[in-house]
């Protein structure tokens, strides 16, 4: 209950994850069909980066700072390539500052309302009551949204599958317990059992290599198949009494969302990057090779 996004919101595990999250729903509209993306851990869905909370950590200028400058003008220049991998991202980015300057960062919530169409919904879980009134309070007599106050864990056993049987859900902890790993992998397998077509991606932090790697091998070992592993880490990977990357596991990605991700965070890893350290991998830990 002590984790607030708003200290954090913008940094550079928020860039990568964001980036791949509209990539995701860009995926989900090329099909007709209606879908819905649940956001197990949702937050207050927009974050003012000049608020005394931002200003505290500046870790935002570590993230979208160094796509963006404060007047909203690129800070880098992309290349062809990334600039085509980002761009559902930072038009939500654009969207959530329309006077053109970096004002406001952009939550999960909100990127994903802004790209959804008339048909989709999006279900927005929150347990900290007062972050849950900021985002219900957001989206008030929004049609497509439910803003529910609940333990994002306890979402995956009561949303899951949705009724559109069609659709994704974002597991973004915030890693304050010690045994986070364990439950997001168990409470994955069990959501998974019930809707094995879903697309999952389940968000962690890169500190502690041996945790990560048995959160890996859990998953490789579930039986489970088509599972999309993403990470980039700005720094040596290793030190862990510090945040050092950011990793993605997606289970039953679109097609071609490898060869996606590898040009996202190949892109990405230079501009990011704090040390000579940086680096990034897209891999399967389960199906398509």
């Amino acid at each position: 209950m002590n984790y607030r996004h708003a200290y954090h919101a913008g940094n550079f595990a928020d860039v990568v994850k964001h980036a791949i999250l509209a990539l995701l729903i860009e995926h989900l509209k090329v099909k007709e069909k209606p879908f819905r993306v649940i956001d197990t851990h949702a937050g207050t869905g927009l974050y003012d980066l000049t608020a005394t909370e931002a200003g505290k950590t500046g870790e935002w200028q570590g993230g979208i700072g160094k796509l963006l400058r404060p007047d909203g003008k690129p800070a880098v220049e992309l290349t062809r390539k990334l600039a085509e991998a980002l761009a559902p991202y930072l038009a939500t980015v654009a969207a959530a500052n329309p006077n053109g300057k970096l004002k406001h960062y952009p939550g999960s919530p909100w990127i994903i309302r802004h790209l959804l169409r008339e048909t989709d919904r999006m279900t927005a879980v929150e347990m900290h009551p007062t972050d849950h009134a900021t985002l219900a309070a957001r989206f008030a007599g929004d049609i497509q949204v439910k803003a529910i106050e609940l333990d994002g864990w306890l979402a995956l056993g009561s949303f899951v599958p949705p009724k559109e049987r069609r659709g994704l859900v974002l597991i973004d902890p915030p890693f304050e317990q010690p045994d986070e790993f364990k439950t997001m992998s168990e409470r994955f397998e069990k959501a998974y059992q019930r809707w094995p077509t879903g697309t999952f991606a389940l968000w962690y932090p890169i500190k502690d290599l041996g945790a990560v790697s048995n959160f890996h091998r859990r998953l490789a070992e579930s039986g489970i198949t088509k599972l999309l592993g993403a990470e980039l880490w700005i720094r040596e990977r290793s030190n862990p009494d510090t945040f050092n990357g950011t990793g993605l596991i997606i289970c039953n990605p679109p097609w071609q969302l490898d060869r996606t991700l590898d040009t996202l965070l190949t892109g990405l890893a230079p501009i990011l990057a704090e040390s000579d350290k940086a680096g990034r991998r897209v891999w399967w830990l389960r199906g398509e090779k």
